[in-house]
């Protein structure tokens, strides 16, 4: 009866809470304001055969007004016991919500300073990837990788599940011995005896950055600071492809200040990685289709290493500010590549990034409030909305700071903004405060100029973005109309070309082209067969509205094989558009190599 009672009078001081609207962020039930976690204790074991994991959460916490109840968010976790140093406490699951989840409700003493979880994953967690040896680059043993950004990590570890929430952490992990586990933490190079690893990250992170590998791993250095885990089919290519990346953290931090991060250690995961790369702490997670083999997709490296400062040393503080991470970290990655590579080479990233944004832009609706860079999300999946607005917008408008104040100042300024702003979280209002009293009040005519408001709060992209120009496209440019004129392809100067050269070359070649033309350039160019991931989406978004043949069963193999979700979305949508059944057909059998990530966009989109 006692029980019966206690989850009343639970259920009573949830449903007061949520009609006050006390949640600083509406995708977490969390309430930090009242009690936040400091530090997070945790043990656990890794378990393919049932894929899932387990163990014990437990937390450090600070009870800033004496509230009388924790909560953190939960999706799909079997929660075992609750207890603060061996006692019990009372818990309950509250309301189901299609995409948050469900909070957990326990129950505090005001002498309770830690709480501990015993819990388990669900087989079908949103975060956990659970391959099979034939998923995997060697074949011969399983894998297993986590993807929390934005709100999964409340699937495979009960937490407060928000980007404005920093904690510390230590861990132990259990897996299979003949595996190596590694964490978005202090690593270890070796595999041990016995699966047990044990990690510490003694900076705070938001959960989002909570990341797990486990799979047949070897390490390899890179630098005095920089390294990277592969399978062993993939190391070494893995270790040529990434040798720049010492050199790109020391042009980093030349220009924004010291790494906070100790080391920049990058896992190559198994093709099924819905992104391009995740920038979690100590450990970027990448995707293998980068090893293009000529080093010419790794300013994606630049942009998670970028990351370092803009997302993980200063954080959005909520979903809705999305645009302080990306868009920071798309302009400091083209700094780099500037500077690794030369201004005609990031130039190619912008006018490809513009591009990108132009097609977003159009397809959304100018006027659409996902245009805007401060985003409401409200009821709403944040991966939804986290499209290339947030990063070509919002790159565009720094560029835009940066041409119109001189960059010598807005470099002082980001530096400035970055160590004092260290650790911390930043929303979109704070931002243009920040950013209007530190750098532009001082000259209200260039600040007018401007129209910081136009760019955050307004719609579509405002008429005084920056042009960017390009002699290597121009270049481009003049090989497309030679093509259009019938001249020889062979006659093409193009042996030098990069893969944006390529990119903006099959992006911009006529819309009329025929099966024949697409014979010829393939001929010419062997585009069916490229090692190159981004080459190959290009050629295959021109090939399928043509029916071309000879790119069918390359576009095949590339979808059963790839789940890496910008590839995956365009090339669906074409090929649904083209022939529906066929669609079907291979999404059918794709569909388990794929991420929830990928899945649930797809799902949508084709079942």
């Amino acid at each position: 009866m006692n029980k019966i009672i206690y989850a009343f009078s639970m259920l009573f001081l949830v449903a007061c809470n949520s009609k006050k609207d006390l949640r600083i962020d509406l995708h977490s039930f969390s309430e930090p304001h009242h009690v936040i976690t400091t530090h997070l204790d945790l043990n656990v074991e890794v378990d393919f055969e049932n894929e899932c994991i387990s163990g014990e959460a437990r937390y450090h916490i600070e009870n800033k007004t004496g509230h009388k109840q924790l909560i953190l968010d939960s999706h799909g976790l079997q929660i075992h016991k609750v207890t603060s140093k061996d006692k019990n406490r009372n818990y309950f699951l509250g309301e189901k919500d299609s995409i948050l989840g469900q909070p957990l409700i326990i129950e505090l003493d005001k002498e309770d300073d830690e709480i501990s979880v015993f819990y388990r994953s669900a087989p079908n967690s949103k975060a956990l990837q659970w391959l099979s040896p034939e998923q995997t680059a060697g074949k011969r043993h399983p894998f297993l990788f986590t993807q929390s950004q934005a709100i999964l990590a409340r699937s495979w570890l009960p937490c407060q599940d928000s980007p404005g929430v920093r904690f510390t952490y230590e861990a132990q992990v259990k897996v299979p011995n003949d595996l190596l586990a590694v964490m978005s933490a202090e690593n270890p190079r070796e595999k041990n005896v016995d699966g047990v690893y044990t990690f510490k990250m003694e900076q705070a992170i938001p959960a989002y950055l909570m990341a797990l590998g486990v799979g047949n791993l070897e390490f390899r250095e890179l630098g005095a600071s920089t390294g990277v885990y592969a399978e062993p089919a993939l190391i070494e290519k893995s270790v040529y492809e990434f040798a720049e990346t010492e050199n790109m953290l020391r042009i980093a931090e030349e220009i924004y200040g010291a790494y906070a991060w100790d080391r920049f250690d990058i896992l190559v995961l198994p093709p099924s990685f819905p992104y391009g790369g995740m920038e979690n702490p100590r450990l970027t997670f990448v995707t293998p289709t980068i090893l293009a083999g000529d080093r010419s997709l790794t300013s994606l490296i630049a942009h998670e290493l970028a990351h370092s400062w803009s997302g993980n040393l200063v954080t959005n503080k909520t979903w809705n500010d999305f645009w302080l991470n990306e868009g920071f970290t798309v302009y400091f990655e083209r700094r780099i590549m500037e500077r690794l590579e030369g201004i005609a080479y990031s130039d190619m990233l912008s006018l490809l990034g513009r591009q990108d944004l132009d097609h977003t832009i159009e397809t959304i609706g100018h006027s659409h409030s996902d245009t805007h860079l401060k985003l409401d999300l409200s009821g709403r999946d944040p991966v939804e909305a986290l499209t290339d607005v947030a990063y070509e917008k919002g790159f565009f408008l720094l560029r835009l700071i940066e041409q119109t104040i001189g960059r010598k100042q807005f470099d002082f300024f980001l530096k400035k903004y970055f160590s004092e702003n260290a650790f911390q979280v930043m929303d979109t209002e704070s931002f243009v405060s920040y950013i209007n009293n530190h750098l532009l009040n001082e000259q209200p005519k260039l600040k007018e100029k401007i129209r910081l408001e136009d760019w955050v709060y307004g719609p579509g992209i405002p008429e005084n973005c920056p042009t960017i120009k390009s002699d290597k496209f121009k270049a481009v440019d003049q090989a497309i109309q030679s093509f259009e004129r019938g001249y020889s392809l062979a006659n093409l100067d193009c042996k030098h070309w990069s893969s944006h050269e390529w990119l903006h070359f099959l992006r911009h070649l006529p819309r009329n082209l025929t099966g024949k033309d697409l014979k010829k350039l393939d001929v010419a160019f062997n585009f069916s067969k490229s090692g190159n991931s981004e080459i190959l989406n290009a050629w295959f978004l021109r090939s399928i509205p043509v029916g071309y043949k000879a790119a069918e069963k390359p576009l095949e193999q590339f979808l059963m094989t790839v789940g890496r979700r910008k590839f995956l979305k365009p090339l669906y949508e074409a090929l649904y558009l083209k022939n529906p059944t066929k669609a079907r057909r291979i999404y059918k059998n794709a569909r388990g190599n794929y991420h929830s990530v990928s899945r649930e966009t797809l799902d949508e989109l084709i079942l």
